[in-house]
């Protein structure tokens, strides 16, 4: 695939808009929301993310990455036109043709916005099939947020609720969000349970804190769905590097109910 477009996001994190390098390839791919890639630079080896863009938006994928080791660094480096491997789609996906007719809570921190982002873009463009959406998304400092243009269209839209929150000491003097952890602003903010599917992604210490609060706010371990991207490796199951419990993170997941986290050992 080419590197079409690259777009800085915060600080070490970057987007790369991808398109098929044959025709053939892009008329045939297809994907749904939550499914995962593996991306790859010559020589460096390759590296597992989300696919942050939705199905709905044809001719491309995008990837949001954060430089961090060999690989992403190799990544990082890359400039638009060059190329990069890819493969996939992998993983099972975020059931949003049973979500129809139900109101949606996306809870996302940090650099996990990416993984949701996928969700929100098909769900927002298939916005009729949905009642009230609501984005909660919190980083550690106002710097650290990602997708800055694109919380500027969430907040700007008349059928959506974006609350946007940044660590204490994190803040800037301009700053017009909400201050604070997000499981904190969750209780703050309270939304109903009714009819309400809750998607979650974030480090695992706000999914700690936050699956109590929505458990206090009435939703049940069926209505709360989460993505992980940790630990996957190779894609389909072979290398055993996500195998945890009784699922491999990359064949069973990414997605998964809280239901199903909660039979997984208490280490993962």
């Amino acid at each position: 695939m080419e590197v079409e477009k690259i777009t800085e996001e915060a600080p070490e994190v970057k987007t790369f808009r991808l398109k098929f390098k044959n025709h053939e390839d892009a008329e045939k791919f297809e994907f749904k929301a939550g499914q995962f890639g593996e991306y790859s630079v010559m020589g460096e080896g390759e590296s597992t993310f989300c696919i942050a863009s939705a199905p709905t938006r044809k001719g491309y994928i995008e990837c949001t990455f954060r430089k961090a080791g060999r690989v992403t660094g190799a990544l990082a480096n890359l400039e638009e036109g060059e190329t990069i491997g890819f493969r996939g789609p992998y993983g099972n996906i975020f059931p949003i043709d049973e979500w129809k007719g139900k109101n949606l809570l996306y809870i996302a921190g940090g650099i996990a916005l990416p993984p949701m982002r996928c969700v929100i873009w098909n769900t927002l463009d298939l916005r009729e099939n949905y009642k009230d959406i609501t984005i909660i998304y919190g980083a550690r400092t106002v710097n650290d947020l990602v997708y800055k243009q694109e919380l500027k269209e969430w907040d700007e839209r008349p059928d959506v609720k974006l609350v946007t929150t940044v660590d204490p000491g994190g803040e800037t003097p301009d700053w017009k969000g909400e201050v604070g952890f997000v499981p904190t602003v969750l209780e703050k903010i309270a939304p109903s349970s009714k009819d309400t599917i809750a998607i979650v992604c974030g480090p695992p210490i706000m999914i700690k804190y936050t699956f109590p609060v929505l458990e206090k706010l009435g939703f049940t371990e069926d209505t709360i769905f989460t993505t992980l991207e940790n630990r996957m490796k190779c894609g389909f199951g072979k290398c055993g590097r996500c195998n945890v419990g009784k699922y491999f993170v990359c064949k069973d997941g990414p997605v998964f109910t809280y239901k199903q986290l909660k039979e997984l050992p208490d280490e993962y």
